[in-house]
């Protein structure tokens, strides 16, 4: 099984949507047939957020990684549809704990249906997802699952905790998006291998790529935040300065300008004082904080491609490496 870091050519975002597109289109037929509910708001508001389009890139890493161990079929579908319900769910109560009123260029589901539809909708997907995983009969595979929604809820809670708190530093940062985001790409990966029948090294080598690779892509979706336009990001420019977030830039830039700039800065996070963000982008820039952030997000990226150095080259382990450099190039 063993192979050398690979000297052909990485595909882009394109063709590796393209390698995965027939079973992706299965994912979403079996999504489609399995959100149905006789009560209609339910209906409505999860074809709001799943029709919503976006990437589908965790399920895909579940698909991929078991396609690159050579495994395809239902289970995976299965599970690949399991993946994106649970991230679904997480969209709906983390748009509802933000106040956030846009998404991927469009109004959120609580800026259509209030609230309490979309944590109650958030709270169905999640049973959903629990039943498509029993259905499997794989107690493995529950327990991964399981585990992975109860960190993702500690990192929903943890970031809670560091709202509007200007003394949030790097390592408590990295603690939230481990939990946040890391934790289901690195599930996502770690269950295509399992599905595949991979041995123990293999399946936490897929783990550790997934994991790495959700350090890389939320670090590099916090640089946009400061590097983008509204049009471009399909949110508002400075949201998480609004919502009392330090992320990696302005954690840097705080830790590293002059005693006047980090109190403006500090008093920015603490009152989510987004008129203060010509100020906050200036210390940002000044710091170096995009560079520096950027530079940590390809450091993730490539830990995220040496796990994969140990297995066979295919089609679907140079699709895994092009996402790994798609995540911290993307302009949104």
């Amino acid at each position: 099984m063993q192979s050398s870091p690979t000297t052909l050519a990485v595909p882009d975002l394109a063709a590796i949507q393209a390698l995965a597109r027939e079973d992706m289109a299965a994912v979403d037929a079996l999504i489609r047939r399995r959100l149905a509910s006789d009560v209609v708001l339910i209906n409505q508001v999860a074809e709001y957020i799943v029709g919503a389009g976006g990437k589908r890139l965790r399920p895909m890493l579940l698909l991929l990684a078991a396609g690159a161990l050579r495994h395809r079929g239902p289970d995976a579908h299965q599970l690949a549809a399991v993946v994106e319900f649970i991230h679904t769910a997480t969209l709906l109560h983390d748009d509802v704990v933000d106040e956030s009123d846009l998404r991927r260029g469009r109004k959120t589901a609580n800026a259509v249906w209030g609230n309490a539809a979309s944590v109650l909708v958030g709270d169905f997907l999640y049973s959903r997802s629990f039943q498509l995983m029993v259905e499997l009969e794989r107690m493995t595979v529950m327990q991964i699952l399981a585990d992975t929604t109860n960190r993702i809820a500690e990192g929903e809670v943890l970031q809670l905790l560091h709202v509007r708190n200007p003394d949030t530093d790097e390592a408590a940062y990295l603690r939230v998006i481990e939990r946040k985001t890391a934790v289901l790409f690195a599930a996502a990966t770690r269950l295509g291998a399992l599905l595949a029948g991979a041995d123990e090294a293999t399946c936490d080598a897929m783990h550790d790529y997934g994991l790495n690779l959700g350090y890389a892509f939320q670090i590099a979706d916090d640089v946009l935040d400061y590097a983008s336009d509204a049009q471009t990001l399909g949110k508002n420019l400075g949201d998480d300065l609004a919502e009392g977030k330090a992320t990696l830039p302005l954690i840097h830039a705080i830790a590293h300008s002059d005693a006047a700039t980090r109190e403006r800065l500090r008093t920015a996070v603490e009152h989510g004082d987004t008129g203060a963000l010509p100020d906050v982008l200036a210390a940002i820039h000044a710091t170096g904080g995009l560079e520096y952030s950027r530079g940590r997000a390809h450091e993730y990226a490539h830990a995220a491609e040496r796990a994969l150095d140990g297995l066979d080259e295919n089609d679907y382990t140079l699709a895994l490496r092009g996402l790994a450099r798609y995540a911290v190039s993307r302009d949104h």
